[in-house]
């Protein structure tokens, strides 16, 4: 499904991403982990399309075809769904309104009608059901006065509508308190299917607790220097990152 290869990118002339290889299937969950600065957010922002980064080297491609040239909305049409780490307001616009905008922008890129209203209305009412949402919160402006967690249950709330066959969740355990973590944890579980792929990146083991990733890997200095089972996260709570760094000088 996704395909990297060599990707180097960064901003102007600096290479934040050193090399990175990474190739994820469909029905796969992978996790990405690493230290601050490692490039985590970065990787999730150029596969995204995010125009503060360029690719300087190396190949990223989607179901076969090149996403270098495509930018962040013809991506999104193409099924890549990124949750932001801070999710942005939009005073004056609901969440429905704004999700209802979003799924007929992808039927017109696909040349298909807008979502007949009453079919529309069907698949809000069953997706926030799915993520025990209040409908009440649906006609909110987006995030606009939202808690975190609420701010996150909103972004997998998108998810579930646009089913994507590749989401990456960008740090989406920051901030959250226990319970939010297990109600954003339980919703994207439910929308996991053999026919698309999750892509988690975390600073912490907890997330895949709820989560769990079927391959995990290390990112430092803007490479993948190890990747490794659900085990690998336990490791790198237990002992954190200078084990790796250790093995590496080996």
């Amino acid at each position: 499904m996704l395909q990297i290869k060599n990707l180097h990118a960064g901003v102007d002339d600096k290479d934040i991403l050193t090399g990175i290889d990474l190739d994820i299937k469909a029905g796969e969950v992978h996790a990405i982990m690493g230290p601050n600065g490692s490039g985590k957010s970065t990787l999730a922002s150029i596969i995204a399309g995010k125009d503060t980064f360029e690719v300087h080297k190396g190949e990223i491609s989607f179901e076969g075809n090149d996403l270098t040239d495509l930018d962040p909305e013809e991506r999104a049409h193409k099924g890549i769904f990124l949750s932001f780490q801070y999710p942005v307001e939009i005073p004056g616009v609901s969440v429905t309104n704004f999700i209802k905008t979003a799924i007929n922008e992808t039927r017109k890129a696909k040349g298909e009608k807008d979502m007949p209203a009453a079919e529309m209305l069907k698949l809000i009412k069953e997706k926030a059901d799915l993520l025990s949402i209040d409908r009440k919160f649906l006609s909110r402006s987006l995030n606009e006065g939202f808690s975190g967690g609420e701010k996150k249950r909103n972004e997998v709330f998108q998810m579930a509508m646009l089913e994507p066959k590749l989401a990456i969740l960008d740090e989406t355990d920051s901030g959250l308190d226990i319970d939010a973590l297990k109600i954003v944890a339980n919703g994207v579980n439910k929308l996991k299917s053999k026919d698309n792929a999750v892509l988690v990146i975390t600073h912490y083991q907890r997330l895949l607790d709820y989560i769990v990733p079927d391959y995990v890997h290390v990112l430092m200095n803007g490479k993948i220097v190890k990747s490794g089972s659900k085990e690998l996260a336990y490791d790198l709570e237990e002992k954190g990152y200078d084990w790796i760094k250790e093995e590496m000088v080996k």
